[in-house]
C-alpha cells in the first residue's frame, strides 16, 4: 500500500495539531491566567516599583568587565589585550595609566569608546581596566 504526498500531509498536520492541543489541555481559570500574565509592567514615577530596585551606585570592574569588556578581552578579538596576559599589556602599560585610561574612555584604534559600555562612568572603565590587568 502506497502513501500519498497528501496523505502524508493531513497526517503531519493531524499529528501537529494534537500535540498542540495537548500542551493547553489545562482549561482551568488559573492556567489560562498563568499563560496570559504580562511579561512585564510598567509603573508611573511616585508608584511604588513592581520588582526589585536596581542597584544604585557604581559597578565593579569584575561586573563592567564580564558584561562588557569580555566580549573582545576574553579572546583578544582584533587585537584587544587579553585579561591577565602580561605580553598582551606590557607595550600598553609602558604607556603609563593615564593613556590606558584615555584610550578605553575615548576609544582607540578598533576599541570603541568605553568599549560600547555608554552607560559606564570613566571610573567603571578605570576599574574595568584594573580588574584585566591585576596580578600582572
Amino acid at each position: 500500500m502506497e502513501l500519498s504526498l497528501r496523505q502524508l500531509m493531513v497526517a503531519a498536520v493531524a499529528a501537529i495539531t494534537f500535540a498542540g492541543s495537548a500542551v493547553a489541555a489545562d482549561m482551568s481559570d488559573e492556567a489560562i491566567a498563568e499563560r496570559i500574565q504580562p511579561v512585564g509592567s510598567v509603573y508611573l514615577e511616585g508608584d511604588a516599583p513592581a520588582g526589585p530596585a536596581v542597584a544604585a551606585g557604581p559597578r565593579s570592574g569584575d561586573t563592567v568587565y564580564g558584561t562588557f569588556c569580555v566580549a573582545c578581552h576574553g579572546a583578544g578579538v582584533m587585537g584587544a589585550p587579553k585579561k591577565g596576559d602580561a605580553a598582551d599589556w606590557e607595550a600598553r602599560l609602558a604607556k603609563g595609566n593615564d593613556v590606558l585610561a584615555d584610550h578605553a574612555i575615548n576609544g582607540f584604534n578598533a576599541m570603541p569608546a568605553k568599549g560600547s559600555c555608554m552607560d559606564c562612568s570613566d571610573d567603571e572603565i578605570i576599574a574595568a581596566i584594573d580588574h584585566m590587568i591585576e596580578g600582572l
